[in-house]
């Protein structure tokens, strides 16, 4: 074990179980460890790292960015957010965008816009969420509750009330699980961390459908299957349905 990770041990909480290993620097697709020894690196940063180590564009980017100006919150107008926001909107084909910091900070954007709306419309009693079993929206209490993964929910009970998982695949199931309290149904078009199940058109279609009869919103969690990598900019792009909220993140 390096001298950093030594360090690491006694400084930073073990929640990951970091792998023995030190990286020093990147290049590309090229990870280097304090020995020298390169990797090639399959893991992008848990797919953060999209355009690959030291990428000059980026790197000039940021730099010529930080030189000018680094950040003034959300309480300020900067050209560089309306740029972005102008892209974004013009790629996805929707109509406003709210930035976070993270996936589960923008689900949980998700989920409370989803609730506000449904109770603005219907009342207090429509804020449930419905999602589907096996699938991952983030690691905070709203979206741990919302992640249809028990052994990751289990040691941070109680978890927030007013959400449900159903089979994925499984239009009856969601047709029964959606009611009148449902403010909204949450999924991935590819659920990723379940096992990379792309999830049939005809599906998520239905799911579109379901929705709109019953006044229900649909989030799309694009987050792992979103920018570009799919072919399109966005998942729900290849099937040619449009969501009423989606999150991205990992670009």
């Amino acid at each position: 074990m390096s001298h950093v990770a030594d360090r690491s041990s006694v400084v930073i909480m073990d929640t990951y179980g970091p792998r023995p290993r030190t990286f020093v620097s990147g290049d590309g697709v090229r990870l280097f460890d304090d020995n020298g020894k390169s990797y090639l690196d399959c893991l992008g940063g848990l797919a953060v790292v999209a355009v690959g180590h030291a990428n000059p564009a980026v790197t000039k980017a940021v730099a010529d960015q930080v030189a000018v100006l680094t950040h003034t919150s959300n309480l300020f107008h900067t050209e560089p957010q309306v740029e972005l926001a102008e892209k974004l909107v013009a790629l996805s084909e929707m109509d406003r965008v709210f930035f976070a910091n993270c996936r589960a900070t923008a689900n949980e954007a998700a989920i409370k816009l989803a609730r506000r709306y449904g109770q603005a419309r219907s009342g207090p009693d429509r804020y449930r969420i419905v999602s589907l079993n096996d699938s991952f929206h983030g690691r905070t209490l709203a979206t741990l509750a919302a992640t249809g993964q028990p052994a990751k929910q289990a040691t941070f009970a109680p978890l927030p009330v007013g959400f449900d998982q159903v089979p994925g695949g499984d239009i009856d199931a969601m047709a029964e699980a959606v009611d009148e309290s449902v403010a909204a149904v949450m999924l991935e078009v590819i659920q990723g961390e379940g096992g990379v199940i792309p999830w049939s058109a005809d599906y998520v279609r239905d799911v579109r459908s379901l929705c709109d009869e019953s006044g229900t919103l649909l989030i799309i969690d694009d987050v792992q299957a979103g920018m570009g990598r799919t072919g399109n900019w966005f998942s729900w792009q290849d099937l040619n349905i449009e969501p009423d909220i989606a999150s991205v993140a990992k670009a």
